[in-house]
């Protein structure tokens, strides 16, 4: 009985939400049991801070939206967990949000 208040305690209830920008650097599909979608998002100049962050199955339209939108400026919507499972991710981050974003770094013309 437990087990299964600890799972519902860590499924239901968020650690933290919130947002961040940066340059989408890396989107993959990775797992040889449980295939997870993971990236890399950095926040910094020259990749000085990197957000890793996990991507849930269930969220089929951000995960075709983040393969569409390698290499770009973004900003994704989190939530963090107390606590990952494996089949779940790597991360305690699930982006459950993406947009583009206007790079600060960029001057438009």
């Amino acid at each position: 009985m437990s087990f299964f208040g600890y799972f519902a305690f860590i499924y239901y209830v968020p650690y933290s939400e919130g947002v961040r920008s940066g340059e989408l650097i890396k989107f993959s599909k990775k797992g040889v049991a449980f295939k997870t979608w993971e990236g890399e998002m950095s926040q910094g100049i020259s990749g000085a801070q990197i957000f890793q962050f996990t991507v849930p199955n269930k969220e089929k339209d951000v995960i075709l939206k983040m393969e569409n939108l390698q290499g770009r400026y973004v900003k994704l919507t989190y939530e963090e967990r107390y606590k990952t499972f494996f089949w779940w991710g790597d991360t305690r981050y699930f982006v459950t949000a993406v947009q583009e974003e206007q790079s600060p770094f960029v001057t438009p013309k």
